[in-house]
């Protein structure tokens, strides 16, 4: 089947109830579409799971949301990598995305629409976009000669090279041959000037100075055409004058699958006009350039608005060593997902490092973060409260006497939780989001060691009926700010808490506006998260794993 006929759309902008009253604007959240030369790695899923909380906090925080990810299907390298495995490039393409979609449920990433560039609503798109930039005459026939990295599928200068090879590491070869080229040089004042106005653009911070000292000397007319191989969109128009074939360069191409998913070329479209420019684009650090330079560039120049933010995040490494298939330190992520389940490899990619920093893999951390943070904090804070409540309250919600200064006083910590996560999600730090639930569920363990309701069931039962009842409460928002980073955890414990599933379990429940109501029933008490066997760090420390 064609690549069109198996793109996966799974919904389209959902939101539950507003958190306030206040409309809040829709949110496009999209991760860099994936390149198929290879299999999908530990990276592909920290920028996925990234997204994936953003736009879960959105939806729960009132925001419409188009969550969007996919694969980047053309080029030479894939053109090679399919007649190296004796494939079609088509057949290769579909073959390899299929593997990316399958992380989606594995790792329950809430995604609105799954893109490939194989589809013809995106050549449609793309081509679209090459005319817009014709009609602006920024495109002009030339011939290119330097350096190109197939692997990266990116041009690179003379001074750009390290001990002759790209920045990355991948081999280089020499290019000479006729090319459609984009004034990339015109924009860049225009570039320079919205990325000082706009301090929040390029984040976090260092990356931004890092686009900003790349094009202090100018920037390049960029090659955005191939001729040496055919496994591309064709350039549109009328035949060029060197008389060869054009496809489009793979960057330009597979940029435009933004505006794809949106209805673009039609801008009156109703995604297009609700969800563009897109809110956030998060990708790794070394395709910031892509992002932060030619695309807006691209769009500028087809007099489309500029995204709002893009977000660059680091490498995970191995022992302080990138990841490698040579070195044999690449971590398996159908593997991992497979042996812990999606919950404890979310809740350790996002809090164990500062997001946007690189970070050091080790699934013996990965077990002692799940054990500490999920299964003995909320956890066990979760089965010996309900229990006990199940036991001593026939198994309903208690009713409470008079709140003592202690019970006030975390019942507003639970409740003002919320505004805080907001501002980290908001600006990205999204290791502190899950470090924020731990602080609350931390307070909440405190509380019941102090409070010892245990210890007041024969001595002041209505005081201990006041303190599962606050205990309760706090577990309410436990869980509901469990959601975006642990989704089965979150949902297992509001099923404890008897809330169903709708506007009750969105942040609009946050605060007492939504307390549950006593004498409700609870149902029979579960462990919702179990401790998980310790990993001998001989055994599995951090390399391949499966």
């Amino acid at each position: 089947a064609p690549g069109g006929s198996r793109a996966l759309r799974v919904r389209s902008g959902r939101a539950f109830a507003s958190a306030s009253a206040v409309a809040k604007e829709p949110r496009f959240i999209t991760t860099p579409i994936y390149y198929v030369n290879g299999q999908p790695h530990i990276g592909h899923v920290y920028t996925s799971l990234a997204c994936d909380v953003v736009a879960r906090f959105s939806r729960l925080d009132g925001h419409k949301v188009l969550f969007l990810t996919g694969t980047d299907e053309h080029g030479q390298k894939v053109e090679q990598s399919a007649c190296k495995a004796g494939e079609s490039p088509q057949d290769f393409a579909d073959r390899v995305s299929d593997t990316f979609r399958a992380l989606l449920p594995l790792y329950d990433f809430s995604a609105d629409q799954f893109i490939r560039t194989t589809e013809a609503r995106h050549k449609e798109a793309a081509a679209a976009l090459w005319s817009a930039l014709v009609e602006s005459g920024d495109l002009y026939l030339g011939a290119y000669e330097g350096w190109y990295s197939v692997r990266d599928e990116c041009f690179y200068t003379e001074e750009e090279l390290v001990d002759g090879n790209a920045p990355t590491g991948a081999e280089v070869e020499w290019v000479a041959e006729s090319s459609y080229f984009f004034r990339l040089s015109r924009y860049r004042q225009r570039l320079e000037e919205h990325i000082l106005a706009n301090p929040d653009f390029i984040g976090p911070a260092s990356r931004r100075n890092e686009v900003l000292a790349f094009m202090r000397d100018g920037l390049r007319d960029l090659s955005v055409s191939r001729t040496t191989f055919t496994w591309g969109v064709p350039v549109p128009g009328p035949p060029p004058p060197d008389g060869l074939s054009h496809v489009m360069y793979v960057w330009l191409d597979a940029l435009t699958n933004y505006l794809t998913a949106l209805g673009y070329p039609d801008t009156e479209a109703a995604d297009f006009r609700s969800f563009w420019p897109a809110s956030l684009h998060v990708v790794g650090k070394d395709i910031l350039r892509f992002y932060a330079i030619y695309w807006p560039a691209f769009l500028m120049a087809a007099g489309l608005p500029l995204p709002k933010r893009v977000f660059a995040h680091g490498w995970w490494m191995n022992e302080g060593e990138k990841m490698s298939k040579s070195v044999g330190n690449v971590v398996d992520p159908v593997a991992l997902v497979q042996r812990y389940g999606p919950d404890p490899v979310r809740h350790f990619l996002l809090s164990d490092v500062t997001f946007g920093a690189d970070g050091d893999f080790s699934e013996k951390k990965l077990v002692e973060s799940s054990n500490a943070k999920l299964a003995n904090e909320l956890g066990n804070l979760a089965y010996r409260t309900l229990s006990f409540t199940q036991k001593q309250c026939g198994g309903a919600v208690p009713a409470p006497d008079a709140f003592s200064e202690d019970d006030l006083q975390l019942l507003a910590e639970a409740a003002a939780l919320l505004p805080q996560l907001r501002t980290h999600v908001d600006s990205m730090a999204l290791h502190r989001y899950s470090q924020g639930v731990s602080g609350l569920a931390s307070a909440a363990n405190r509380y019941i060691d102090v409070q010892a309701p245990w210890a007041l069931k024969k001595s002041d039962p209505a005081r201990m009926r006041t303190v599962l009842y606050v205990l309760i409460e706090v577990l309410r928002h436990l869980a509901l700010y469990s959601q975006p980073v642990t989704p089965r955890i979150g949902a297992a414990l509001l099923e404890q808490l008897g809330v169903p599933e709708g506007g009750g379990r969105s942040f609009a429940a946050v605060g007492e506006g939504s307390a549950l109501q006593p004498g409700q029933p609870l149902p029979p008490p579960r462990i919702v998260f179990q401790r998980i066997e310790e990993v001998d760090e001989a055994e599995g420390g951090g390399g391949e794993i499966g």
